[in-house]
């Protein structure tokens, strides 16, 4: 049976048992999935002076024994908001290694490279995951000065083939 979307997860980073996104900032592969929300909501403050944070999560190939081929990362859905913006990057780790950590959620990790991979074609690659393993990748969110605050929202997308 091939890869379903369901066996592709969203795992968040900072240890096998967080559960808390705004601590996703690398290190270890946690249990927990990510959800829709993974960045607090943008706050008067933030808008007011501009804002870019960070988070690391991992796109774990839950299938039992089948690799996902030519995995590509993309954002399937950007923010709504005209003063934000939603950047992706792979993780400086390997397939099943543990990512580099960031001090905070303002702190860029080094050696990252965004992308807006506003579709499939465009997205990143991220090479084979074999059946139980995962990759890093990083998200960017960029808030301009003088935004408004808001509950912003995006969605973002891994695919890829399978032999079976």
């Amino acid at each position: 049976m091939a890869i379903s979307s369901t066996d592709i997860q969203y795992r968040l980073s900072g240890g096998a048992s967080n559960a808390s996104p705004a601590a996703s900032l690398g290190g270890a592969k946690s249990s927990t999935t990510a959800g829709a929300a993974i960045f607090d909501d943008v706050s008067s403050a933030e808008a007011t002076a501009g804002d870019v944070e960070y988070r690391c999560v991992y796109v774990h190939n839950a299938h039992a024994s089948l690799s996902l081929i030519g995995a590509v990362l993309f954002i399937l859905t950007n923010t709504p908001s005209t003063s934000t913006t939603v950047d992706v990057g792979l993780g400086t780790s390997a397939v099943n290694g543990t990512e580099q950590t960031v001090a905070d959620e303002s702190t860029a990790p080094s050696g990252v490279t965004y992308s807006a991979a506003a579709n499939q074609a465009a997205g990143i690659a991220l090479g084979d995951i074999p059946a139980g393993q995962s990759r890093a990748v990083w998200v960017r969110r960029t808030i301009s000065a003088g935004a408004a605050a808001v509950n912003d929202t995006f969605t973002f997308r891994a695919a890829g083939d399978t032999a079976a």
